[in-house]
């Protein structure tokens, strides 16, 4: 049987200035994708460049990983933004680290806005339409939640997309995460995040908070760099996916072109 394969992705390069989220240097060996910020709601151009080198250094595909202007609140603060204003953000601050990774002698992988932006083009068609535009005129690869209402208008736009789960986030039924403000909402033991990825990647399901069972088809799994014990949780993951039989690839070397 051919094995099965997977990318496992995580939010790096979110440090600024003197301010240091993370542990990258301990999580990026065990992943295949590294979604680098691009300075609005984490990173600086000091940071980006030492991400960037980190990741070449590892073999590990790079995306920028763009968000609201909200370096105060971490771009997880919901903003008033239309769609135009979302497709400006999210090409200026790819065009950044695109840059920055073409003067380091490589090219860029993919795009995976960030925090609250993500889950507003969940709910929002037209910003939805926006980051699909956007990712098809930079031709990268758009990590979007997958199997939802983001990723299927995205795929009939004819955008390249990979759906993504979550290892280290307690999924609702609705196949939306839950809020970080619940009790819950973040898997910190190694194991059960572990298996949680398993499972996605092998029979395309997760268990929610409530104990329901729902479908969700992945190509890329996402642990948090700034999920408490987020290296050991990232390794757990690797060598669960491994030992399950997956192959742990970047999504640039196996995903079909659309």
């Amino acid at each position: 049987m051919t094995a099965r394969p997977i990318d496992l992705n995580c939010d790096m390069g979110e440090s600024y200035g003197r301010w240091t989220l993370g542990a990258d240097a301990e999580i990026m060996p065990f992943i295949t994708s590294a979604n680098i910020a691009a300075g609005f709601h984490g990173g600086d151009p000091h940071v980006m460049r030492a991400t960037v080198e980190l990741a070449l250094r590892h073999g590990v595909a790079i995306g920028a990983h763009p968000g609201l202007p909200d370096l105060m609140g971490f771009g997880r603060r919901r903003m008033d933004v239309n769609p135009q204003e979302v497709r400006d953000y999210m090409v200026y601050q790819t065009g950044a680290l695109r840059e920055v990774v073409t003067l380091a002698g490589a090219a860029l992988q993919h795009v995976k806005p960030h925090g609250i932006l993500y889950n507003m083009m969940e709910a929002d068609e037209e910003l939805a339409e926006a980051a699909g535009a956007a990712s098809i005129a930079m031709k990268l690869i758009l990590m979007v939640a997958a199997s939802g209402t983001f990723e299927a208008r995205c795929r009939k736009m004819g955008a390249r997309v990979a759906g993504e789960g979550f290892a280290d986030r307690a999924y609702q039924v609705d196949g939306r995460l839950v809020s970080r403000k619940v009790a819950g909402s973040l898997i910190t033991d190694p194991r059960a995040a572990a298996a949680q990825a398993v499972r996605l990647a092998i029979e395309g399901r997760v268990r929610t908070l409530d104990g329901v069972d729902v479908d969700v088809s992945v190509q890329t799994i996402c642990c948090h760099g700034d999920t408490p014990g987020a290296p050991s949780i990232v390794r757990a993951v690797r060598e669960a996916l491994e030992k399950a039989g997956c192959q742990v690839r970047p999504l640039r070397e196996w995903m079909p072109r659309s």
